[in-house]
């Protein structure tokens, strides 16, 4: 008879910083909230309540995901992903709505959700499977290279017909480092990096009402026309100086009084500088770091080639959205809506990142490194 093998325990360095974060999202977004709740809602716990539901079905997945063996995951990995693309086609079916000038949602009567989230995990999960599968074909430029690119961009491009470019290129950078860990050649590499800054320029050139293009020279002189174009530039910079050290205190926001659009969603860091200050600002980026900085780890002592992309995938989602909401915030790259991970309002996204970390817990266990 078999010996049964002990499960070993998740990271939990990971895992509890994971729910610290969670839980000062949740904090943040009440405060930062509060306003528009009582003007849109007349609720000012409206978005509380709901990020509250998101952070209690995320915890659920979470916890699903973390025992749930991520190989298994690898042999579910084409129909998880048939399920995310069918997902992004339903924005062009009636279900498709729009909010805020963009068909991003789909509405399916009792709730609402963003499928670019799911298009997100669901493709990492996909490539990580698909490039294990093929390892020695990695660098053969037709049978590596070319199916590779084919998947990039019918994901990225799912998105890009959203009208989501800050997401378009955060999936893309993600995508590029699976390949990247994978093997292939640099030569490979060099060329996709071309090609998607061509591609970004044409985007940025091509854009008919001309949105992108003011976006950029917005972001070359924001207070040259800050009543304007500048404007969400301008009031998070705003923000952030008047936060100071010490912040103002929580809750005592003045940005959020409606000079930030979507306060507890774009531009949350803003209102956590201004309120937290430069020392809230720096925990945040501590906890980001650390929770990098383990899965890391994770990726690079799994046996498993799958593991390792995947782990390496989830880590690199994180590491670039947070990137560019943080260099959004502090004026350091054009303005795009793009949220934190795991602090920013947002059920579907809040749920997918903490489905993410529960995958990554659960390759942990797997892993033979110091859990603590």
């Amino acid at each position: 008879m078999a010996k049964k093998v002990r499960k070993k325990a998740c990271d939990f360095t990971l895992l509890l910083t994971t729910l610290l974060l969670i839980f000062m999202g949740i904090i943040m977004v009440f405060s930062s909230s509060w306003p528009e709740g009582i003007r849109t809602m007349n609720d000012g716990y409206y978005f509380l309540k709901k990020q509250v539901i998101a952070a209690l079905v995320g915890l659920v997945a979470m916890l699903f995901f973390m025992n749930f063996d991520y190989r298994i995951i690898k042999k579910l990995s084409k129909l998880i992903y048939a399920g995310a693309v069918a997902s992004g086609l339903l924005i062009f079916t009636p279900l498709g709505i729009v909010k805020k000038g963009a068909r991003r949602w789909v509405n399916l009567g009792f709730t609402t959700f963003m499928p670019s989230d799911i298009i997100k995990l669901g493709s990492i999960i996909f490539l990580a499977a698909f490039l294990s599968n093929r390892k020695d074909k990695i660098q053969d430029f037709k049978k590596g290279t070319i199916p590779t690119l084919i998947i990039i961009g019918l994901s990225c491009g799912l998105i890009y017909a959203q009208k989501d470019l800050g997401t378009t290129v955060t999936l893309g950078m993600t995508l590029i480092s699976i390949f990247f860990i994978a093997g292939m050649k640099i030569s490979h590499l060099f060329v996709m990096v071309v090609g998607a800054i061509a591609g970004l320029v044409m985007a940025i050139v091509g854009d008919e009402d001309g949105y992108r293009m003011r976006r950029i020279t917005a972001f070359l002189d924001p207070f040259a026309d800050k009543a304007n174009t500048g404007w969400q530039a301008v009031q998070s910079l705003y923000a952030l100086g008047s936060g100071g050290l010490f912040g103002l205190g929580l809750g005592k926001s003045r940005q959020k009084f409606f000079y930030i659009p979507e306060p507890y969603n774009d531009f949350i860091f803003a209102i956590i500088g201004e309120e937290l200050g430069f020392l809230g600002t720096l925990t945040v980026i501590l906890m980001f770091m650390i929770i990098i900085w383990r899965g890391i780890r994770i990726a690079l002592n799994v046996e498993d080639l799958f593991g390792c992309l995947l782990a390496t995938g989830i880590v690199a989602l994180i590491t670039v959205q947070s990137l560019i909401h943080i260099a959004v915030v502090t004026s350091s790259i054009p303005t795009t809506g793009i949220p934190l991970p795991l602090v920013s309002y947002g059920g579907t996204s809040l749920v997918l990142y903490m489905s993410a970390i529960g995958i990554l817990l659960n390759i942990s266990r797997h892993v033979n490194l110091d859990r603590s």
